[in-house]
């Protein structure tokens, strides 16, 4: 059997006539940028996640970029940034001139510890920018009560949590304000780039939607020097008919990892865990063993597809040399440990049982070796 990290061509042939018909629906319609899609887009996904406010923008790196734009962050500020997560985090920060600050992840979680920010506060801090990692909230009530404390800015990455929930409510309005990727492999996933912004701030709203586009309210008058990156009407119209199936499509993510966690259970590996007060929706399973790199080449080898994110944490990347001698110990840890099983809403049972069952075997014959 071969076991695919992510088939999203299954995936997308499962609703391949609801594709279709958005697709002819903007091509007949001959309006490609900034028209109603999108508007109907944006409409539905910020009462989706429960805010006043969605702009449709090129990516989620931009959408972060953007929403510190919006804030005003720039050279001489500091945002606290989670040491353990995707590059794109800190790019939005250094892409404003600013200085990110890494703090250490939660061993459990792998989202930023809430009880290190406070020592990473400084005078020069404006923004605490936490990321929902894999698909599960990070700790938002004591990050919230140091920004209120200390007068800060909370943006959440929301990349990879669409549809998760922290004590009941939508990841996105957990802060002032959300950037969020919808990338062919997110929960919600375009056929291309995109990404959004999501704030209940009618002042950051309106700047974020002049910024996106060339810094215009008015077409041809240009009061900022703004960006070009707009939600195509096309990626609005595929990503209205995925937003319909968002909880269902969640739900079976759900039940894989149930599965994962229930046939793993007891083996040479940490699993998941999840907080009282999450409800994740697994855009990634992942596991930590320190064996990592042999269980990934074993499971390759009979068929079951794996990924490590992320094998370089951000400040030991080539582009950000000045961060190398940080200590970071649980990030690089985390790095060296990290494996995501196959997980998607087109995984079949036999699939998922059979990934399981290589990793045990997997993991007993490397015991037998040792």
């Amino acid at each position: 059997m071969q076991v695919p990290f992510l088939d999203l061509e299954r995936l997308h042939r499962s609703i391949r006539e609801q594709l279709d018909a958005a697709y002819s629906r903007v091509m007949d319609s001959g309006w490609f940028i900034m028209g109603p899609e999108l508007e109907a887009f944006e409409a539905e996904f910020a009462q989706y996640c429960e805010v006043k406010h969605c702009i449709g923008v090129g990516n989620g790196l931009e959408a972060l970029h953007l929403l510190l734009q919006a804030y005003g962050v720039g050279p001489g500020d500091e945002v606290i940034v989670p040491s353990n997560t995707f590059i794109a985090t800190w790019l939005a920060v250094t892409q404003c001139g600013a200085t990110p600050v890494p703090v250490e992840p939660d061993i459990d979680s792998h989202n930023i510890n809430p009880a290190l920010i406070a020592a990473a506060v400084t005078s020069r801090t404006r923004v605490i920018m936490p990321v929902h990692l894999y698909g599960q909230p990070a700790d938002m009530d004591p990050i919230n009560e140091i920004a209120a404390r200390h007068g800060l800015i909370v943006i959440e990455d929301a990349a990879q949590a669409q549809g998760a929930r922290y004590k009941g409510r939508r990841v996105g309005s957990l802060g002032d304000a959300a950037g969020t990727s919808f990338y062919p492999g997110k929960n919600l996933g375009a056929l291309g780039d995109g990404g959004a912004v999501l704030t209940d701030d009618d002042a950051v709203a309106n700047k974020v939607r002049q910024l996106r586009n060339y810094g215009s309210k008015i077409k041809y008058r240009h009061d900022i020097a703004g960006y070009n990156s707009r939600l195509d009407e096309m990626q609005a119209a595929f990503l209205r008919v995925k937003l319909a199936l968002l909880d269902e499509w969640n739900g079976r993510r759900r039940d894989v990892a149930d599965r994962y966690s229930k046939l793993l259970a007891g083996t040479d590996i940490d699993l998941p865990q999840v907080p009282d007060y999450a409800e994740p929706v697994w855009h990634l399973y992942v596991i930590r063993s320190k064996q990592r790199d042999a269980l990934k080449t074993k499971l390759e080898q009979q068929g079951v597809s794996t990924i490590i994110h992320y094998p370089i944490p951000p400040h030991q990347q080539a582009c950000y040399v000045g961060f190398r001698e940080l200590a970071l110990p649980v990030a690089q840890m985390l790095a060296n440990e990290v494996l995501s099983l196959p997980i998607s809403p087109a995984m079949t049972v036999d699939e998922v049982e059979f990934a399981a069952r290589t990793i045990a075997i997997s993991l007993a014959s490397n015991e037998a070796a040792h």
